[in-house]
């Protein structure tokens, strides 16, 4: 009776499969073999031993379960296709993305260590294990964090674009959790992990939480829009991610390739990074620490790593501060004189951007104005609003107050270096003043002009030559009643020291700062005012003060001419100068000099006469230019002129043509000499037929 029933739940099992069975109940199966003599008992007897065997095999099997396939909870295959094909601008990024997963992992696992939650094997080494290998065409990452049960695997690789990491940083949040706890947990959109499918033909995930009593799973997919998972007991705690690569992407199997990437991106995690059993982050991460405790061999060193350079940093700025947003700064100013790549306003240049220590953009243009791009360093925010694919910093008001709080940090530091070490400040003036000057002659804000203005130096005519002053010590030697800051632009202290414009501030003993490069004046120009005192040019300031050219006969004695011939003269110098004077004028600021030609805006008019008048016809350049003729009339030359416009007025013109055009190259405001010459010449010429 006893084998009788074993038979029956054999053939019970048989049947089920049969149409014929399941139209059958299975209460009558038994009576079915009794009563039909149709059905072959032998046959099933046979068939029991397969029957039984089968059924030990599926007991056994069942400690890996079959595989469940899953549709990805995102809207559709084609947001998938977009994270994995067109998202980032490099396929090298997505092992930088994976180490920020495996990092945020071992945060995660470290902290709630700390926090006294219980964990399976919670002394375990805390590191990433990258295997690459070249034969199998896999690229393995694996981590001993805090792993994935079932829910976590389902919630964070089956949903597109939800962050793991930043649901868990906005638990702790909500817990009063430490602000250090969180502040290495790089994730934030919960897209990096599908950036492996750029690169991969299939992914296959092992994890095990390291919660008690969690199972291991094992979680596949081809990119296509769904995936498998199952339970495995040979998942080992934390997470191991193999990426079966694609044939165009062999290169990522390569040992020398991975590390490569590793050290541009991700070379400064918190935890140790293996590629075949090498450590490849070996370099520290120098803007987290406490500046006292970098030494100047570190600072080297990281310098060197950052900007690929041989020199040593001049000066080192390090600092960090979370109002009014979070930065941690480390920026170097190099010691070598800038090369041609870095005076080219558009060469590739920036501080190296990172976010809790990832590596976002190597050369983030946008933290700070271009005239700084001789800056070298690292920036860590983590208020930075990046791009859904963390390689592009999103414009905003955020970025620009980052950019204006990371400048005035560096304008403070070079104020106070101005102040503190004067001889190391004058010479990375030498070599880098010209950049501060781009400065003033780029920014839109008068008072961050200001601010680098206050980092220039001039020499002074009060000063021996050599010696440079700034424009705030000028302010504070200023007569009492000055309201403007001269300056004069000279090609060199010579002849601005022997320049008919310096003549009349000489006499009356006023301080005027000498510009010796031709884009000084521009940049004075530019900068318009300083503590609310304007800048003026000798030549503007001549051209100003009518006060000093009133006179009367008396003043002018029997040495000059009286007003009368002056008038007289005046009249005849319009009429000769006519097309090329705008004016003529007697001014009695001179002494040594007979005559000067003034214009409004004499910078910029020189400016011109260098960039654009060689396409400006003469007649019209003067008429652009306006200038205008001042005369001394007790210069000999000037008297001696009023007798020849009436003796030789031949002479006479000659002599007045070449006075108004030595007057226009003294002020730089021709351009080609060689007509002067010819002019010359010709007057000599007359002038020897009297001898």
């Amino acid at each position: 009776m006893a084998a009788s029933m074993r038979l029956s739940r054999a053939v019970t099992l048989l049947l089920r499969r049969s149409d014929n069975f399941r139209r059958i109940p299975q209460s009558s199966t038994f009576t079915l073999l009794l009563k039909n003599p149709a059905l072959n008992t032998d046959h099933y007897l046979n068939r029991f031993v397969c029957t039984t065997s089968l059924v030990r095999n599926e007991q056994q099997s069942s400690a890996k379960t079959a595989p469940e396939r899953r549709e990805f909870q995102a809207e559709t295959r084609m947001l998938l296709d977009i994270v994995a094909k067109s998202l980032y601008s490099e396929k090298e990024v997505f092992v930088r993305e994976l180490i920020s997963n495996a990092s945020d992992a071992l945060e995660k696992f470290r902290y709630l260590s700390l926090t006294g939650t219980n964990l399976e094997n919670s002394q375990r080494p805390l590191e990433i294990k990258i295997t690459a290998d070249k034969e199998a065409k896999t690229l393995t990452i694996e981590d001993g964090g805090i792993g994935m049960n079932k829910e976590e695997i389902i919630n964070n690789l089956g949903t597109i674009a939800r962050s793991g990491s930043k649901a868990y940083i906005e638990q702790l949040k909500s817990k009063g959790g430490a602000p250090d706890s969180v502040s290495n947990i790089i994730g934030q959109f919960g897209v990096g992990f599908y950036s492996a499918f750029m690169v991969a033909d299939k992914v296959d995930v092992f994890t095990k939480s390291s919660l008690p009593g969690s199972v291991g799973l094992h979680w596949s997919s081809d990119g296509t829009g769904t995936y498998e998972l199952s339970e495995d007991e040979t998942a080992e705690l934390g997470t191991k991610i193999i990426i079966h690569l694609k044939s165009d992407c062999t290169n990522f199997s390569q040992e020398d390739t991975i590390k490569d990437i590793i050290q541009r991106y991700s070379n400064f995690v918190g935890s140790p990074v293996s590629v075949n059993g090498t450590v490849v982050n070996t370099v520290q991460p120098l803007w987290l620490m406490d500046p006292k405790e970098v030494t100047a061999v570190q600072h080297d060193e990281f310098y060197r790593f950052i900007s690929d350079s041989y020199d040593r940093p001049r000066f080192v700025l390090h600092y960090k501060t979370d109002v009014p947003l979070n930065v941690r700064a480390l920026i170097y100013f190099p010691e070598g004189k800038p090369g041609l790549f870095e005076m080219s306003r558009e060469s590739d240049a920036g501080l190296a951007l990172y976010c809790r220590r990832i590596l976002i953009k190597n050369k983030a243009v946008d933290l700070l104005p271009k005239w700084l791009r001789f800056c070298k360093g690292v920036v860590d925010s983590e208020d930075i609003p990046l791009n859904l694919s963390r390689e592009l910093l999103q414009e905003g008001a955020l970025i620009r107050k980052l950019r204006t709080v990371l400048t005035n940090r560096i304008l403070r530091f070079l104020h106070d270096k101005s102040q503190k070490a004067k001889e190391e400040y004058e010479r990375f003036y030498r070599d880098y003043g010209i950049f501060l000057k781009e400065g003033i002659l780029s920014s839109n804000e008068q008072l961050e002009k200001e601010e680098i203005s206050k980092l220039l130096r001039y020499e002074s005519s009060l000063l021996p030559p050599g010696e440079k002053v700034s424009i705030a010590e000028y302010c504070n030697r200023m007569r009492p009643g000055q309201r403007d800051i001269y300056y004069l632009a000279a090609p060199s202290r010579e002849l601005a020291e022997s320049s008919a414009y310096f003549e009349a501030l000489k006499k009356r003993d006023v301080e005027v700062l000498f510009c010796f490069e031709p884009y000084d004046e521009l940049v004075l120009l530019q900068l318009r005012e300083f503590d609310r005192k304007h800048l003026t040019s000798v030549e503007k300031e001549m051209r100003q003060d009518s006060s000093a050219d009133q006179s009367t006969d008396s003043e002018t004695g029997t040495a000059g001419l009286d007003s009368k011939a002056t008038e007289d003269l005046i009249t005849w110098l319009s009429a000769t100068l006519s097309g090329r004077a705008s004016k003529v004028k007697v001014t009695r600021k001179l002494e040594s000099h007979p005559c000067v030609v003034t214009v409004e805006e004499m910078g910029a008019a020189r400016h011109f006469v260098r960039t654009q008048s060689q396409s400006v016809p003469e007649e019209q350049r003067y008429k652009l230019l306006q200038p205008q003729l001042e005369i001394n009339p007790k210069h000999p030359i000037i008297t001696k002129m009023h007798k020849l416009k009436d003796e030789n007025p031949g002479l006479a013109t000659l002599l007045a043509k070449q006075l108004f055009a030595n007057a226009m190259v003294s002020a730089g405001l021709l351009d080609d000499a060689r007509p002067v010459v010819a002019n010359m010449n010709e007057l000599l010429t007359l002038a020897l037929e009297k001898c």
